[in-house]
């Protein structure tokens, strides 16, 4: 099954690193979720929680903004 290589950093630390199979963001034109094969995406995120699935398992991250860039299965997202 394809994955996305989802890495989410902070101006401090790395907060995770890893393969997942989606992740849903709140962006700030409202909440989507990403897939494997998702088209290209650069967004401004606003206050609430990155929520991803790892291992089957729903995790998430609160934060108060960032952005993302998702291209060919990998995605970042710079948080504060």
């Amino acid at each position: 099954m394809k994955q996305i290589h989802l890495a989410i950093v902070s101006p401090e630390q790395a907060l995770f690193e890893g393969e997942v199979e989606s992740v849903t963001l709140p962006g700030t034109c409202g909440s989507f979720t990403v897939l494997p094969n998702h088209a290209p995406v650069i967004s401004s995120l606003e206050a609430g929680a990155v929520e991803y699935v790892s291992g089957g398992v729903r995790k998430s991250l609160e934060m108060k903004s960032g952005f993302i860039e998702f291209k060919k299965n990998e995605m970042t997202v710079c948080v504060e």
